[in-house]
């Protein structure tokens, strides 16, 4: 190969490998208490697992940023693997809720960014990804988080779509050590942005999350 050809061949794996800065964690590792103590992200809706349909969503995200895919998940860990993907439970015992999962996340990435999200959104934005992360680069936050519509209509934080900076999992791991649990209560002491999804042609539904059985029957019948 000559040295031109060598050059151009580095210069676009250097290229790529700068592009593709951020892991994906889906979070699954709650009690699923609303569902009655089942794994929620096994449950299905419209034959598929909801693990599943958070996984096509990440693997159709817009940008060209994403990389290695993970799992958060505490219970089933065999069924999780069974995807093909890297399956951590969360750092902390007796289920802490979803900073601990962050912490997991965090801990195992291998790239400079971290987006989570839940396993039971399955309608979360497909260019999610890119708008936290040119908010992120815009304002020069470490964290950056969605604005989403609930089931009434109202524009809320959606802290567990979130897009971090590796470098927080030593203020998260110290704030969970010190008894903190409050999602909201760690992203507010960070540098963070908010990213509003209400543009015309959001989907108003891609923030709903289904927390009971009932929930998730109807989404299934509303899709």
């Amino acid at each position: 190969m000559a040295q031109a050809e060598r050059d151009a061949t580095l210069d676009t794996q250097t290229s790529t490998e700068a592009s593709t800065s951020v892991d994906a964690l889906i979070l699954a590792g709650g009690r699923g208490s609303r569902m009655g103590g089942v794994d929620k992200g096994l449950q299905h809706l419209n034959g598929q697992a909801l693990v599943e349909h958070a996984l096509a969503r990440l693997r159709q995200q817009a940008g060209g940023r994403l990389g290695t895919i993970m799992v958060n998940a505490n219970r089933h860990l065999d069924d999780y693997r069974a995807l093909g993907l890297p399956v951590w439970p969360d750092a902390l015992a007796d289920f802490p809720g979803p900073l601990a999962g962050f912490l997991a996340g965090l801990e195992h990435s291998s790239r400079p960014w971290l987006l989570t999200v839940p396993c039971d959104s399955p309608l979360f934005p497909l260019d999610l990804l890119e708008r936290l992360a040119q908010a992120a680069e815009r304002e020069g936050a470490d964290l950056a988080l969605a604005l989403g519509r609930d089931e009434e209509g109202l524009l809320r934080r959606q802290p567990v779509f979130c897009l971090l900076r590796r470098e927080l999992a030593g203020s998260l791991h110290a704030y969970l050590q010190g008894g903190g649990r409050k999602i909201d209560h760690w992203i507010g002491s960070q540098r963070h942005v908010a990213v509003a999804f209400d543009a015309p042609g959001d989907d108003p539904r891609a923030f709903y999350n289904a927390n009971t059985l009932a929930e998730l029957r109807a989404l299934e019948i509303g899709l």
